[in-house]
């Protein structure tokens, strides 16, 4: 239950910070945090990471929803063990990847508007951000930690 509670909670923090995104700061473009390091600017992404396939939504709704499923069928059958990383990762790239998918499907975008100017990163948004946390996670455990073979016997 808790892991729903996560995927549901993260998914509900990237929304409404999109809202606020899309209320608040598309009237004004963008705001400058740190004057030439961070900036809050508005964006829309009809791309996967680093605007890559552009224009490709269709694809990128499907293939969200086999990857979201096929993660979401992972963490239930690791419900009953005692892997909490692993669960916990799973949850964050599940809560992260449904952020998208829903701006995919009601807009046909992707609202992005965190923007590190200084480094010139392309804008991203708390999804994005989720998704990589989660991933990182995921990897040190599949690399490290050995959580492979207790997937693999599911």
């Amino acid at each position: 239950m808790l892991y729903i509670f996560i995927i549901i909670l993260l998914t509900g923090v990237d929304q409404w910070t999109k809202y606020l995104a899309e209320t608040q700061l598309k009237p004004l473009g963008f705001i400058p945090i740190f004057q030439d390091v961070f900036h809050l600017t508005y964006a829309r992404n009809t791309g996967a990471a680093f605007s890559i396939m552009m224009n490709m939504q269709a694809f990128l709704i499907i293939f969200t929803a086999i990857v979201v499923g096929v993660l979401t069928y992972y963490l239930i059958r690791l419900f009953k063990t005692k892997e909490v990383a692993l669960k916990l990762s799973l949850a964050i790239i599940i809560g992260g990847a449904l952020g998208n998918l829903i701006d995919r499907i009601r807009l046909n975008y992707v609202t992005d508007f965190l923007d590190f100017t200084l480094i010139n990163y392309p804008i991203f948004n708390f999804a994005d951000v989720f998704v990589v946390i989660g991933v990182v996670i995921l990897s040190y455990m599949l690399l490290f930690k050995g959580a492979m073979p207790k997937i693999s016997k599911l």
